[in-house]
């Protein structure tokens, strides 16, 4: 274990250094794999994209476990443990499922959902933690990963979004003196650079589901962790700074059950498309204008939520 003076510096450094040799190596062999994108019949806007190699989140996943191992993992066993965890379901349903089972994209949701469940509830329960918190534990971490999951539908956009809310996260940890969450969030910014110039449009490789699901779990927790630890407020007054933070994922999320619940019930869809984003591009949006109209929110969002944490904290807000 690396002991250093700056230890969010070193782990944004070792994080980036990681992923940057590792990239262009896991590139080839996703490719040697055939590990390769399969689009929806219900996107054909994104056609021109099948083929392109997916699971590159392993590039970024590879980068942020070994720094926050090497750096200070004596705080990190269950962080690490839950994004194990989750790229391992990701992994299943990008490549096990595909490779085993013709014709099947992946996993159902149905599965999927199950073993999050399982795992998170248990992650919790053998924490000591109690059954509301437990709950909401769940319910956070659950939320986030699926919905980070749908946000990676266009090019540079969930990489995007991930590195934002990252860097607010690990601001807001520092000012609550939380400083092993601002590692965490320093290595996954770090992870993330070189994979986004392999992502950048046009991209060369996608995330895919093991890195999505992990990210947007690991950030579920992280969220939930500072508003929880914040010794000074009651961790409810960060629902709402929290919520602004996440609001592109939440808009990624939402709309998927009320569409479905709508086409079943009634036959009609509430939206264009879903996830949102896709509404936008049938809209006849080029996608680097979506991208960029979402990034602006997240940053107008990481803005917002920033300052009222700020302000809460300061005792000016209430």
């Amino acid at each position: 274990m690396i002991h250093a003076k700056y230890p969010i510096t070193y782990a944004f450094a070792i994080a980036f250094l990681i992923s940057a040799v590792a990239a262009p190596f896991l590139y080839r062999l996703l490719l040697k794999l055939n590990s390769r994108q399969t689009i929806s019949e219900h996107v054909q806007e994104h056609a021109h994209k099948q083929g392109t190699p997916t699971m590159g989140g392993i590039i970024f996943i590879l980068g942020w476990l070994v720094s926050v191992f090497l750096i200070r993992a004596e705080y990190a066993f269950n962080v690490l443990a839950l994004v194990l965890f989750f790229a391992a379901i990701g992994f299943i349903d990008d490549y096990v499922v595909p490779k085993m089972l013709q014709g099947k994209r992946g996993l159902g949701w149905k599965q999927k959902l199950l073993l999050q469940i399982g795992f998170t509830v248990g992650l919790f329960y053998f924490n000591g933690q109690p059954w509301p918190i437990i709950a909401l534990g769940t319910f956070m971490i659950l939320f986030f990963s699926n919905a980070y999951n749908f946000a990676d539908g266009m090019d540079a956009l969930a990489g995007t979004i991930a590195v934002m809310v990252s860097l607010a996260l690990g601001i807001m940890a520092l000012w609550a003196n939380l400083d092993h969450i601002a590692l965490h969030m320093g290595a996954l910014i770090g992870a993330f650079l070189p994979f986004l110039f392999l992502n950048a449009p046009p991209a060369k490789v996608f995330m895919g589901d093991v890195g999505a699901l992990p990210v947007g779990a690991l950030l579920g927790h992280q969220m939930l962790e500072i508003s929880l630890r914040t010794q000074t407020l009651s961790w409810q007054l960060y629902l709402v700074p929290m919520s602004i933070l996440m609001f592109v994922l939440i808009a990624e999320l939402v709309p998927v059950p009320i569409q479905i619940a709508s086409v079943k019930l009634t036959g009609k869809r509430v939206f264009p498309r879903t996830p949102i984003h896709h509404a936008f591009q049938h809209a006849g949006w080029p996608e680097t204008r979506v991208v960029w109209l979402f990034a602006l929110i997240q940053g107008l969002c990481v803005l917002i939520s920033l300052s009222w944490v700020y302000m809460l904290q300061k005792g000016t807000l209430l």
